[in-house]
């Protein structure tokens, strides 16, 4: 269902060099669009276009998933403390560096009850250009700093900035990891209006939605004081990501 877009795309490209005869300038056209549509698909989590991640939950409940990357970080214990006063249990997908420089954090996470995810070691800006071998030695490399520092491990896991593309393909496939996407991208490492993190948040709510914040920061924190308010005024439940992936696995 999700590649529907693109076979539909695919079969344009063909009628319309077919009805212009196949020309230079036409193959050009078509060239360049689809190169766009295979970018379009590498950013875009939720179309799976390279990799199928789970990026929300189907149910008739009104229920959420908060998810948080990025950490540890020096704000997480203040994310705890919020989420241990709410009775909420969240999934943090956290890099191998970061739970390094903070492991008592990395711990505190695990034994308050939260899911785990893995964000690779290093959640490298360069890791749409990564090879596949690269890739997983950064994924094999996390696992191995959550073994170490936790004493957990974990088949969930997101790809940094949401990037897919055969080569992370690949590497999720080598290291048996399930994929977790988003269909509510807060942006809260793109500005620092609280007020438009939280109306985009809350504005594209829907039932099993994975929402997608970042432990990194006192505004984020400020966004989910008054996030969990709101989702307790509208009478939403959490759940975590594991919760999915059990259910498929019975």
């Amino acid at each position: 269902m999700k590649h529907y877009p693109f076979i539909i795309f695919y079969l344009f490209c063909n009628a319309f060099i077919y009805a212009f005869h196949g020309g230079f300038w036409v193959y050009a056209a078509c060239f360049l669009a689809f190169s766009a549509v295979v970018v379009w698909g590498s950013f875009d989590i939720e179309l799976g276009y390279f990799v199928n991640s789970i990026t929300h939950k189907r149910t008739k409940i009104n229920e959420v998933a908060l998810t948080f990357d990025d950490g540890p970080t020096e704000f997480t214990p203040k994310f705890l403390d919020l989420l241990k006063e709410n009775q909420i249990k969240a999934t943090f997908f956290c890099i191998g560096k970061q739970i390094e420089k903070y492991p008592e954090t990395f711990q505190r996470i695990i034994a308050e009850g939260h899911t785990i995810g893995n964000h690779t070691l290093s959640h490298s800006n360069n890791t749409g250009f990564l090879s596949a071998s690269k890739m997983t030695v950064e994924i094999e490399k996390c696992d191995e700093v959550m073994t170490k520092t936790g004493n957990i491990q974990t088949d969930l896991y997101r790809p940094p900035f949401g990037v897919t593309n055969p080569s992370i393909a690949k590497a999720i496939k080598r290291t048996h990891k399930t994929s977790i996407g988003w269909n509510v991208r807060s942006l809260d490492t793109v500005t620092d209006d609280e007020s438009k993190i939280f109306k985009r948040v809350t504005k594209n709510l829907k039932k099993g939605s994975i929402i997608l914040l970042h432990d990194t920061s006192e505004k984020t924190y400020n966004v989910l004081v008054d996030l969990l308010l709101f989702l307790k005024e509208k009478k939403y439940s959490t759940f975590t990501v594991d919760s999915i992936t059990k259910s498929k696995k019975k």
